[in-house]
């Protein structure tokens, strides 16, 4: 549909796949699981009019590269997102995060070091009790969904996926977001992930949430049904100074339920910055 990612960077475990649109002050969009740059294809090109856009694949995920041995937890990622960070020779960029990429952008602030001109979150995980539901499920029992037949397992991922938006995928969106979880190489990719994403990898850096002075908001829908509002309620009351604005009538993926609302947001910038 129209999404490519042409520019490449090599780690000892694979290729990490980017691209960068526009100019001007640089911004960085950061995807979640089970999801990859595509979510950002309205966004981007959008924000490119007025700024320099840099989005990617995790490794793991989408068009990057995918194999066993990979570590795919959070810290990792982090540590990948800092690599990529000096790669593009940004020392403060804005910083744009939703779903698992929230935590991502928060290990590699808090506990990686690394300056931003100003984090934005939304839908994202931070932390607190986040490992639950069928998350929690892929983690006890990833032999057990491994075995899955590929149709039984395509079907699971196609309800989890459309179980993230409250208004529906627009026609070829879906096939999309499932075309890298698909075969039996997709299918063990796909298990591979969830099963090392950790709530430890958060809790590693609650205790300074309260620490953080750059300029913050937080954006959620208000139907989420992944991470629903009280997630926001929570990240809000330990991040006191941030802004949170709440999307009516959208779930876990604004870029798909309110793609004109979230850029409104992210184009209207940082008051206090």
């Amino acid at each position: 549909m129209g999404w490519a990612l042409d520019e490449e960077f090599e780690t000892p475990e694979g290729v990490v796949r980017w691209g960068a649109l526009g100019s001007g002050d640089p911004i960085v969009l950061v995807h979640g699981t089970p999801y990859s740059s595509f979510l950002w294809r309205d966004i981007a090109p959008a924000l490119a009019r007025t700024r320099k856009v840099f989005f990617f694949d995790h490794l793991g995920f989408g068009c990057s590269d995918k194999r066993e041995g990979q570590d795919l937890g959070l810290a990792a990622h982090a540590r990948r997102f800092t690599q990529l960070l000096d790669h593009w020779e940004l020392s403060r960029p804005s910083v744009v995060a939703h779903d698992i990429g929230g935590a991502v952008a928060l290990r590699t602030l808090l506990l990686e070091k690394r300056n931003y001109r100003d984090l934005t979150l939304f839908d994202a995980v931070s932390g607190g009790d986040w490992e639950r539901g069928l998350f929690k499920l892929f983690l006890e029992h990833e032999d057990v969904f491994q075995s899955l037949p590929g149709y039984a397992h395509e079907a699971l991922v196609a309800a989890h996926l459309r179980h993230a938006t409250h208004v529906g995928f627009r026609p070829g969106v879906l096939d999309a977001f499932l075309a890298p979880w698909q075969g039996a190489s997709g299918q063990a990719a796909f298990y591979r992930q969830y099963s090392q994403i950790r709530q430890e990898d958060t809790l590693a850096y609650e205790h300074l949430l309260g620490d953080l002075t750059l300029p913050v908001r937080f954006f959620w829908g208000r139907e989420d049904r992944i991470l629903p509002p009280r997630y926001a309620e929570w990240l809000h009351e330990r991040v006191p100074h941030a802004e949170l604005h709440w999307i009516e009538g959208a779930g876990h993926l604004l870029q798909e339920d309110a793609p004109g609302q979230l850029l409104a947001c992210l184009t209207a910038g940082f008051p206090s910055a």
